[in-house]
């Protein structure tokens, strides 16, 4: 009996953290249960965390938060959680330069809590005859509580497989030269638009990225070491210094030690010195999201203003820019070396030229 013969394809995976699928309390709740029920996110003894997620979080944060995903939640029939829609642009994106070189590259996006979940992504991607599969998590800088939760689900999943993909991971690319580039001229993109501050005359930009704990350092996470990297590329790249540019930390949760220095109070502490012009930009979030929007573009507006500080610029994450898209594709290049990335008629079309001229050598 014939078998007929699945066209064996490269798949690149982007990866993101998740979304409620409704702006409702209803919607949120699962999403918080499953995304704070992981350990990689909270090490807290499982009794003890389940306790305090299933009898104080869940019931108070869960109403809450649906009010700030509301106040951010893109209208229309192509709308939704800005997350996942500027993450979707952003696969369709990076497919269309991949078949602008020419590539057969399978591109699609999941997210690690919530829809579309990682596992009906993979499933459909296997589907479309995906061989080959290269994990790209949309997280620059590397931590345990995200890109490391990503890999642990990523096993988990195609541990069950019969017939597994080869498989790559992209660990981080917090310093690679084409993200640095995107960031930058997304920066100056903004102040063509804007106008540029006067950091002669003590205006600041502030690069916020998410907070962790202070215990993931200790215990060997190299998070902060790579979010001050990026910090140094992009204030070099615009010709900065550090007083100039400063690195802090957003969207620390309860009573614990974070990574320091904090934005909410650094940005407070500047609007009492009656800062001309505070720009904060958000390298570490590839896609704006409900961190971006409500908490940097609305909250910490609102406290730097109300402490007396002058014009608050929030400049947009990368989202779908050209210059990321392009960056995105460097990156995903430089991990897809040695794997088939054309059609494959083309694939036969080659490897017979190739045949064809190693006999021509032999004879």
């Amino acid at each position: 009996m014939a078998i007929s013969r699945q066209a064996q394809r490269t798949a690149v995976l982007l990866i993101n953290l998740g979304t409620p699928d409704a702006p409702t309390a209803a919607a949120v709740k699962p999403y918080l249960k499953q995304f704070l029920s992981d350990p990689r996110v909270v090490e807290i003894p499982k009794v003890i965390w389940w306790c305090i997620l299933n009898l104080i979080i869940l019931p108070i944060r869960s109403g809450a938060s649906a009010k700030k995903y509301a106040s951010v939640w893109m209208p229309g029939p192509d709308g939704g959680a800005p997350l996942l829609v500027h993450s979707k642009n952003t696969a369709k994106a990076l497919e269309q330069k991949f078949i602008a070189q020419g590539k057969d590259v399978l591109v699609d996006i999941a997210m690690r809590y919530g829809n579309p979940s990682m596992e009906s992504v993979l499933k459909k991607l296997e589907a479309q005859g995906m061989e080959r599969l290269l994990i790209l998590p949309l997280y620059p800088q590397y931590s345990a509580t995200t890109t490391a939760s990503t890999f642990d689900e990523v096993f988990r999943i195609v541990s069950g497989w019969r017939n597994q993909p080869e498989l790559r991971l992209i660990k981080h690319y917090h310093d690679h030269p084409s993200y640095i580039n995107a960031l930058k001229e997304q920066v100056e993109s903004y102040w063509q638009s804007h106008g540029r501050p006067d950091f002669a005359a003590g205006d600041k930009l502030l690069f916020s990225f998410h907070g962790v704990p202070k215990r993931t350092l200790d215990k060997g996470d190299p998070y902060h070491c790579e979010c001050h990297k990026t910090g140094r590329l992009l204030r070099e790249a615009l010709g900065l210094n550090a007083e100039q540019a400063m690195v802090t930390f957003q969207s620390r949760f309860g009573k614990a030690e974070w990574l320091k220095p904090y934005t909410a109070p650094t940005v407070e502490s500047l609007g009492h010195q009656k800062t001309r012009r505070l720009d904060i930009f958000c390298p570490g979030f590839p896609a704006d999201c409900l961190e971006t929007l409500e908490e940097i573009a609305m909250e910490v507006r609102d406290e730097f203003l109300t402490a007396g500080g002058g014009e608050y610029h929030y400049i947009a994450c990368l989202n779908n820019s050209p210059a990321w898209i392009s960056g995105l594709a460097e990156i995903a290049n430089d991990h897809l070396g040695g794997w088939p990335q054309v059609p494959e008629s083309e694939q036969a079309l080659a490897l017979s030229m190739q045949r064809a001229a190693a006999l021509a050598d032999k004879k």
